[in-house]
């Protein structure tokens, strides 16, 4: 039997913001992109949420916690609120999630050190990069909360895919519908795609019925 994680796997962000569009559910991101030639990731939400350093005292280096208390290979790691300019991830960081079967990581924030992630494969998404250290600029202040990720609010344990045209999150009470619609919509585009390529008019084969159709099954 075909795990959830795998049917999200074969869909791409197009298609899973499609079904949540259709299903009246926030979930699709803008601006959080890959930082490296990174494959598609799909997983389970870790949420951390950051925030500026307000004192000098020494602390445990942020996301450094979560990373090591994750025991199995769904996971992907969320993070939230990064600062302009400042990176909240690095080559450290992803060698660590690496080694513990951590799928990647999505930011709303910056990345330095991104060919360290790059050069092991390891995904990461976010606002862009830096070089610029978190190290007594920024702190990790929660995980495993509700977070706020490009305007999407996301619990740990959502399912989370990203890819070349951004990051989209699924309520995880809602994935079955999700999946469900999704597949139909990929089915539904295919037959678009091959419609256009034998010559019907792209004016009848995108008009508004044709896609209420999908909701027809």
């Amino acid at each position: 039997m075909t795990s959830l994680l795998d049917r999200l796997a074969s869909l791409d962000t197009n298609t899973v913001s499609d079904a949540l569009d259709f299903l009246g559910l926030p979930g699709a991101t803008c601006g959080l992109r890959p930082l490296w030639d990174c494959p598609k990731v799909a997983g389970r939400a870790s949420t951390i949420q950051l925030g500026p350093k307000r004192d000098d005292r020494p602390t445990v280096h942020l996301i450094s916690p979560v990373i090591d208390a994750i025991d199995r290979n769904d996971r992907v790691l969320v993070i939230a609120g990064g600062l302009d300019g400042i990176s909240c991830w690095g080559d450290i960081l992803a060698n660590a999630a690496h080694a513990k079967g951590i799928r990647g990581s999505i930011i709303d924030g910056l990345s330095r050190d991104i060919e360290g992630s790059e050069s092991i494969g390891y995904p990461v998404f976010g606002r862009g990069v830096t070089m610029i250290s978190a190290r007594n600029r920024v702190v990790q202040t929660g995980a495993g909360e509700p977070i706020t990720m490009a305007g999407v609010t996301v619990h740990e344990g959502d399912y989370v895919i990203a890819d070349r045209c951004g990051a989209v999150f699924v309520p995880a009470a809602h994935i079955d519908a999700v999946l469900d619609l999704g597949e139909r919509i990929a089915r539904r585009q295919d037959g678009m795609v091959a419609a256009v390529r034998q010559g019907r008019p792209v004016a009848e084969v995108m008009h508004d019925e044709e896609f209420e159709a999908i909701r027809a099954r």
